[in-house]
């Protein structure tokens, strides 16, 4: 498909799965602020458009600015997610005509740009796949609000498939040399960049990711009473916000249920642990006597071919994401049980690092040596340093658009909101 033709589709893609996911959600809260830790859903919808109009519209095309006040009030940076409220955001009526308007003078001009293969931003389409990859993170995101929100949200999802037995808890990946990250990755982002090889260590790694049912074993063993089994900052953050469990689970009496988009429901043992931070991640691997694999170990097990000596795009091979080998996109709503997916195995067979739950490791968010920051530092660069740890693999929230074997997401250890479970591993 020509590069312009599969830009206007997904840009199209993105768009439908943004207005889709806010339709069914009454305007006040639109507006409303669910958690200070996220921002009003009405300023993401139209941040969205502003980010599509700075690069597509002003940076590529060469246009004007449609509202120079807007680059204010939608600058990620300039304000803080408890402070948008404050802002004199546009309403859902006008931010739709907003982000509308945008896509239309986008897709006017797209037939005339020419994909100059000398710069960068236009090579294979980039600014179009940052652009198209930004609205679906946000979407995401806007997932994560609407799991905060007070009240039901409507949803309707398919069963998840059959889940095949598996031979082994874990797998011992050999040690060795690998290419981590990646030169050839159309779309990927500067963090993701250069490719360059990494040497490990041999290391046991889970094949699926930590279960709720295995996660209730570590609080019924008094996982959370337990000092020994956090680190000094894990178990001082623990006491200071009192938690018990992951979030969003219930105890009923002597069982246990979970709030999941406004419904409560009993907790489903067999999918992995999900709204964990870093912190219970840790704890949970050192009281099962393992750790969280670091980013390379992560990415050695999910990506490399030891009989080939080749870099996989996915752990299945480098075909695009498909439902039947990754639960991406909220077509579930929730993760697949632990251990679906057999097919879609990485080569050690490992399965479901792809989707399901966004994986914490044991690794800081830096850069790669060589790395360049592009095309703003404000994506990666400004992050960099102790105060972020790595996840990845996407979730069941995250379009298969945003996730690969490469791609690096980053947050707060203390996070938890997120779609963000794990997987443990030890020395080998």
């Amino acid at each position: 498909m020509d590069v312009k033709e599969l830009a206007a589709r997904h840009l199209e893609a993105a768009r439908q799965r943004s207005l889709g996911l806010l339709d069914p959600v009454p305007e006040q809260d639109l507006m409303a602020q669910h958690s200070p830790l996220m921002s009003p859903l009405v300023w993401d919808l139209a941040h969205v458009g502003n980010f599509e109009e700075i690069w597509l519209l002003r940076t590529i095309a060469g246009l004007p600015a449609k509202d120079p006040q807007l680059d204010d009030i939608y600058d990620a940076f300039r304000h803080a997610r408890k402070e948008r409220t404050r802002l004199k955001l546009l309403d859902p009526a006008q931010s739709r005509v907003y982000i509308s308007d945008v896509r239309g003078r986008v897709l006017d001009t797209l037939d005339r740009i020419e994909l100059n293969p000398a710069n960068p931003l236009l090579a294979d389409g980039y600014v179009y796949g940052m652009v198209i990859q930004h609205e679906h993170q946000h979407d995401e995101t806007m997932l994560a609000t609407l799991q905060l929100r007070p009240g039901e949200y409507p949803f309707v999802e398919p069963e998840p498939g059959s889940v095949e037995p598996i031979a082994a808890k874990e797998v011992l990946v050999h040690g060795g040399s690998f290419l981590m990250g990646t030169n050839t990755e159309p779309w990927s982002y500067d963090n993701e960049r250069p490719a360059h090889e990494v040497t490990v260590d041999s290391f046991w790694i889970d094949t699926v990711p930590v279960s709720n049912r295995d996660y209730l074993h570590f609080i019924e063993a008094g996982g959370y009473e337990e000092g020994r089994w956090w680190s000094k900052r894990g178990w001082a953050h623990r006491r200071e916000q009192g938690l018990e469990h992951p979030q969003f689970w219930v105890r009923e009496g002597s069982g246990w249920s979970r709030t999941r988009f406004g419904r409560r429901e009993v907790l489903p043992l067999d999918e992995p642990v999900q709204h964990v931070c870093w912190f219970e991640a840790e704890a949970y691997a050192r009281w099962a006597g393992k750790r969280l694999p670091t980013e390379a170990e992560w990415e050695k097990a999910a990506s490399w071919d030891p009989q080939s000596s080749v870099k996989r795009r996915y752990p299945w091979g480098d075909s695009d994401p498909t439902a039947e080998l990754a639960n991406l996109g909220q077509r579930l709503f929730h993760p697949a049980p632990a251990g679906s997916y057999a097919e879609a195995a990485s080569p050690c067979g490992c399965r479901q690092m792809i989707g399901d739950v966004w994986e914490w490791t044991s690794s800081d968010f830096v850069s790669y040596p060589g790395s360049v920051s592009f095309p703003y530092r404000e994506y990666s660069e400004v992050f960099y340093g102790k105060d972020y740890k790595v996840l990845r693999g996407g979730s069941w929230a995250t379009h298969p658009t945003a996730v690969r074997n490469s791609f690096r997401n980053w947050d707060h250890p203390i996070r938890r909101q997120i779609f963000s479970g794990f997987r443990c591993a030890r020395d080998g």
